[in-house]
């Protein structure tokens, strides 16, 4: 393959409005749960609590206010929590999470996307086609947190988010074939704000802290269980090393050669990864997309046939071209592939940058546990 144009196109101009340090948020999935603990402890007791404590994913609990909740005559209770985005321009801050609790004879807690709930109808994002589209954490902090008022009781729980569908269009949904409404979404329960002049500073920041106190290597990541798998790779690293970079891969190697460090790890996932292969090094999603075509050239040269190379140039994320991958066994090839052709464009930047870094890259899957392929065989798991 020819190599690419190097692109690192400027952030929108409402993300470049906010100078000072980033207030972080709460995720739809973390309200979601919050409102359906709130639900829950009305629907047993039969008053409202003022707030609500869920646990988060690190199995820390935080504090939600209530807004509102209604118990109907059907023996349904209903509860409202208000997202707080923080210092992110999310679309949603300010949503009002709504979560109506029924109970159920048996003991199954089934989850439910009402109005505003966007429907899945297209694969490639690990959820059934034709369900909501509540993403697998939130689904776990939702039923955690409604088995503690619960127990073993069954219930219906159903999500709804009033004004859902015209917020959605200030998304990427329908562009991955989610329709009707948002996402619920969250890997951490907490809003970070990765898509701001600030992050970036912050981004930059770091490698100058990690040059500082002597640090040779930038071990970049892209969000929380990135990071984790980067820091299982590389156990013996310092933690001032490990580098949330978001959507700044360009912004923390630029500061790298600036500072003279001498090698860079990028561990992501094949989203991400797709994109800096097809040398665009700031991927904000409103100024970059998956190059599914490189996606399908990769899969036509590790034998996939015409039907799955189509499908894969046609898939709306790069995740269907993973699946595909892992079915027809050339999920090992391909993603190597990826990850050298990662590693040659972040070395190109770095050259045009003035001093040309080592690059090694990983792939892991989309849980973050496992390394699928890497440009260094010893960490591919």
């Amino acid at each position: 393959m020819s190599e690419p144009p190097l692109k690192e196109p400027d952030l929108p101009r409402t993300a470049k409005v906010r100078p000072k340090a980033l207030r972080t948020g709460f995720t739809t999935g973390a309200c979601s749960a919050a409102a359906a603990k709130a639900a829950a402890a009305l629907l047993v007791d039969g008053y409202l609590p003022a707030t609500v404590d869920i646990p988060f994913p690190d199995d820390r609990y935080r504090r939600f206010e209530v807004d509102a909740a209604v118990v109907e005559e059907s023996g349904r209770a209903t509860a409202v929590v208000v997202k707080d985005a923080g210092d992110d321009p999310d679309v949603t801050h300010g949503a009002r999470m709504t979560v109506t609790i029924a109970p159920r004879e048996d003991d199954a807690l089934v989850l439910h996307g009402g109005e505003g709930v966007g429907t899945v109808t297209q694969p490639g994002l690990g959820l059934e086609v034709g369900g909501p589209a509540i993403n697998p954490v939130p689904r776990e902090m939702i039923t955690r947190a409604v088995r503690e008022v619960l127990g073993g009781r069954g219930a219906e729980v159903t999500i709804t988010v009033p004004g859902g569908e015209r917020m959605s269009r200030k998304t990427t949904n329908r562009r991955l074939g989610i329709h009707g409404g948002i996402s619920i979404l969250g890997t951490t329960g907490i809003v970070r704000p990765f898509s701001t002049a600030s992050w970036r500073s912050s981004v930059e920041q770091a490698v100058s802290v990690l040059a500082a106190q002597g640090g040779t290597t930038a071990v970049l990541s892209t969000g929380g269980r990135t990071e984790k798998a980067a820091m299982r790779l590389l156990p013996d690293e310092p933690d001032v090393a490990f580098i949330e970079v978001g959507d700044f891969t360009g912004a923390a190697l630029r500061r790298a050669v600036e500072h003279g460090l001498d090698e860079v790890v990028f561990v992501g996932m094949i989203g991400k990864l797709t994109k800096l292969a097809s040398g665009v090094v700031m991927t904000h999603y409103t100024r970059s997309k998956v190059d599914t075509e490189l996606l399908g050239r990769l899969t036509a040269e590790f034998g996939g046939d015409a039907e799955q190379v189509a499908e894969v140039e046609q898939a709306k994320t790069a995740r269907r071209a993973f699946e595909v991958w892992e079915h027809n066994g050339s999920l090992s090839g391909c993603a190597h592939r990826l990850c050298v052709l990662v590693a040659g464009v972040l070395e190109r930047f770095t050259e045009e940058c003035g001093r040309r870094l080592r690059a090694s890259i990983a792939m892991v899957d989309f849980t973050g546990e496992q390394v699928v392929a890497s440009t260094e065989a010893r960490w591919v798991t």
